[in-house]
């Protein structure tokens, strides 16, 4: 058993959107030198994105599944209870292993499970170290796989997940810049109403199961309300003039 207090590391590693050959040499090499590979999932038999990717990399018998109410969202209890449980299982992996490695898809500081452990494991094992390993965003993919250019310039770059609201998203297409929109699926014809009424949607794209089998990219002029999968990912490129360095 490892010394807790001066050995034990859990590392938060970003393993992208899907795409195993976007998983970064350094990804690979923290999940492979890990002792554990911990992947979230809502359901013990279940096969998330992230343990596909991770799969990858490392053999099956390293890697661990724990359950997190990943998209609870209207039973707070019932959310922070698989918290907690997650937080307790990956404790009890730290106090036996000396290196836990967490797989989340994307980065694990942009709106990542890895969050909520991270601050857990914090409390119930408070000297263990906690590092992160960035990864590629869907936004970056998204962009790469259509042609959709972020920023330039000086233009800012907004990202809001719809699950706050469209609401919220609308007054961000208002503003300058990009806007790029996550988990925007089961709100799609909100936020294709959003895009029509501040005349962003001629320029938007949208995609999903990006790498993947699946694979869907498509104008988000060509919304037509119809739920897409939960995990869609949105990019509203600025106002351009077409003129180079315009914004320089």
């Amino acid at each position: 058993m490892p010394d807790v207090m001066s050995s034990s590391r859990l590392v938060g590693v970003g393993v992208g959107p899907g795409d195993p050959e976007l998983v970064t040499v350094k990804g690979v090499n923290a999940l492979r030198a890990a002792d554990v590979v911990v992947v979230p999932v809502m359901d013990t038999g279940e096969r998330g994105r992230a343990e596909a990717t991770v799969l990858h990399y490392v053999p099956q018998e390293k890697v661990l599944r724990v359950v997190f109410a990943l998209n609870e969202r209207s039973d707070h209890s019932r959310r922070e209870a698989a918290w907690d449980a997650a937080g307790e299982r990956v404790a009890e992996l730290l106090r036996t292993h000396g290196s836990v490695a967490f797989a989340t898809i994307g980065d694990p500081n942009v709106y990542s499970t890895f969050t909520y452990l991270a601050h857990t494991i914090g409390e119930l094992v408070p000297d263990v170290v906690v590092e992160t390993v960035p990864g590629i965003t869907a936004m970056q993919d998204l962009a790469a796989r259509s042609g959709a250019v972020l920023t330039e310039g000086t233009e800012p770059l907004t990202l809001v997940p719809v699950t706050a609201g469209a609401a919220v998203l609308k007054d961000a297409l208002a503003g300058p810049g990009t806007v790029v929109a996550y988990k925007f699926g089961r709100q799609a014809a909100e936020v294709a109403e959003a895009l029509r009424e501040t005349g962003r949607i001629e320029d938007a794209v949208w995609g999903s199961a990006l790498g993947l089998d699946g694979e869907s990219i498509r104008p988000a002029a060509e919304l037509d309300g119809t739920a897409l999968p939960y995990l869609s990912t949105l990019i509203a490129p600025a106002r351009r003039d077409g003129s180079r360095g315009g914004k320089l």
